[in-house]
């Protein structure tokens, strides 16, 4: 079964290791881009980043989206949404289907 982690500040996702995901707190840029080449190396099959998180590493988040795996979502976080996570995915969904649907 493909391993599925979080990433992003420690009270933003700590609940989610209840669910039994790998939980990777992170509270600064070298933290997070450490945490998601080390889950991107273990060949995991989904990362949920927080967007605070995703904004401190674009250029990493940037690269994985040209792989196969993981499929990167972002997640609000304790800051609240800033509509990133939102976009990413109209994006996506405009890709496959071809045209803006929303």
């Amino acid at each position: 079964m493909a391993k599925i982690a979080v990433i992003g500040e420690k009270m933003s996702v700590f609940g989610f290791a209840a669910l039994g995901l790998s939980v990777f707190p992170a509270e600064t840029a070298e933290e997070t881009r450490a945490a998601f080449k080390a889950i991107v190396k273990e060949n995991a099959g989904i990362i949920y980043i927080t967007e605070k998180g995703a904004a401190m590493i674009p250029e990493e988040i940037e690269k994985a989206r040209f792989m196969p795996t993981p499929a990167v979502i972002l997640i609000p976080g304790l800051s609240g949404n800033t509509g990133k996570g939102m976009e990413e995915v109209e994006k996506s969904v405009e890709k496959a289907v071809g045209s803006k649907i929303i």
